[in-house]
């Protein structure tokens, strides 16, 4: 009786095995299937990049026939921005999808006066945490500028793969004794590397994508360029040599070719049609790189629109059509929602995202502006945008309205004559700043009354200063 009852549950047991075996092999090529229909993602960031540079943004004199490439084959998002205006807390929110004043992290500088730099809070989540825990390879090169604390380093953060330097600017050359912050690093570990550093990122955003094609990847590809020092190699500022905007042509063509690496290796392991790719800059142009915002008042640093209104390529083939241009009000923050979406990947309980899923959008299932209103504050400035209105406020000065349909160049204040508008952006504006945390990081203090001066200048529309970065540095000089 003994032995027949073992028989008996040893056959049961084999049953259960074989189930459960059974089980997992399904569970293995579903994750298959499901890793195979998941898209790669990839985020290209360039630096200080002015709104008007670049062909498929109606630049004439900026050759970028790759970045062109990638426009065309998707959408071109010309009402665009990103959450700040200047580097740090604009990577921040794109990093975190929601507004960086949800934690604090509001304006580049040293961080609080008591704690130094602080980086990313703690508890805050990346999309790099959200990916990497759902089954993707992330991968981290080029610029990292979110605190340089050992909790805020990117393998810290999400990211498996770390390539670049954790400040916000350095040489694009090798330096023989570079400051732990400045040097190139994998991992933590210093990297000694020949050539032209957009060459050497380019080159390894290459590497891993070769590196992880049979499975999906999520790779933020932060370029330094075109940020300060204006340096270029000696054969494209030969190429060059005779043009009005000289070393920026030279670095921009750098940078295009190798973007075109990049499409390239995608195209030659068939994987191009199933990767999202954006691309965008961290803020408007800067003044002191001869960018171009073209019809937009302002620079990097200002809450007018060529301080945050960037040029913004989507494109994911295989979901997208491609030569679309997209009009609604989007953001950078929109950028980790629409990657979820795409991935198939559920919102946890208590993760707040302020982006918007794009997807729908693009694709035509719904019209008109994914946001209805966008605000933007660092320390003591602030806007806010609603439909076609957008105020600036300035403190200890005022606020200026606004029709941007009517006045992409911010030229005629509203303030008296539209009244309803100003009052209600004035009070949603309020509104969100209540919702906010007090800004932990305070900037030296020289450079913040240098841009309150200027900015101030622009509000008051006495100088055309945006599309005069000359006449600009004059007035920085003598404020200084």
């Amino acid at each position: 009786m003994k032995n027949f009852i073992y028989i008996l549950l040893c056959a049961f047991a084999s049953i259960i095995s074989c189930k459960e075996t059974s089980r997992q092999s399904k569970d293995i090529a579903s994750n298959q299937i499901e890793n195979i229909n998941r898209p790669n993602i990839i985020v290209i960031l360039i630096d200080d990049a002015g709104y008007a540079d670049f062909g498929f943004m109606g630049c004439k004199d900026l050759e970028t026939p790759n970045i062109d490439k990638l426009a065309q084959s998707g959408a071109v998002l010309t009402d665009a921005h990103v959450s700040a205006t200047v580097c740090a807390p604009s990577r921040a929110g794109l990093m975190t999808g929601k507004y960086q004043q949800r934690f604090g992290f509001e304006a580049n500088g040293t961080g609080d006066r008591n704690v130094g730099d602080i980086g990313l809070s703690d508890d805050v989540t990346t999309m790099a945490d959200v990916f990497k825990a759902n089954g993707y390879k992330t991968i981290a090169l080029g610029k990292w500028h979110l605190g340089q604390h050992e909790s805020d380093h990117p393998n810290s953060r999400g990211f498996d793969e770390f390539y670049g330097f954790e400040t916000g600017s350095r040489t694009y050359f090798p330096m023989k004794s570079p400051s732990k912050d400045k040097m190139l690093q994998h991992n933590g570990e210093r990297v000694e590397f020949e050539g032209y550093l957009t060459d050497v990122l380019g080159d390894q955003s290459v590497k891993y994508i070769e590196d992880n094609k049979d499975n999906p990847f999520f790779m933020y590809l932060a370029y330094n360029a075109v940020h300060t020092p204006m340096e270029a190699k000696e054969e494209h500022l030969e190429k060059y040599k005779d043009h009005p905007r000289k070393r920026l042509a030279a670095m921009t063509w750098s940078l295009d070719e190798n973007v075109g690496k990049l499409q390239q290796k995608l195209k030659a392991l068939g994987i191009e049609e199933n990767t999202l790719i954006y691309f965008l800059s961290d803020n408007g142009g800067a003044a002191n790189n001869s960018s171009s915002g073209g019809p937009l008042k302002g620079w990097k640093g200002n809450k007018f629109e060529g301080g945050h209104r960037v040029p913004f390529i989507v494109s994911w083939p295989a979901q997208i059509k491609g030569d679309q241009t997209f009009k609604g009000l989007s953001s950078s923050l929109d950028i980790f929602t629409t990657s979820m979406a795409a991935a198939g990947i559920e919102k946890e309980e208590g993760l707040i995202l302020d982006g918007v899923n794009l997807l729908p959008y693009l694709k035509g299932d719904k019209t008109g502006d994914p946001h209805d209103k966008l605000f933007w504050r660092k320390l003591e400035e602030a806007g806010a945008r609603i439909g076609d209105y957008k105020m600036v406020r300035l403190k200890d000065y005022g606020a200026t309205l606004y029709n941007l349909e009517a006045d992409i160049g911010e030229l005629n204040n509203l303030e008296k004559t539209n009244i309803e508008e100003f009052t209600l952006l004035k009070n949603e504006l309020k509104i969100w700043e209540s919702q906010m945390t007090e800004p932990l990081w305070l900037e030296g203090r020289d450079w913040m009354d240098v841009t309150y001066h200027i900015h101030k200048r622009l509000m008051q529309n006495k100088e055309i200063l945006y599309s005069n970065p000359g006449r600009m540095r004059q007035i920085l000089k003598s404020q200084k």
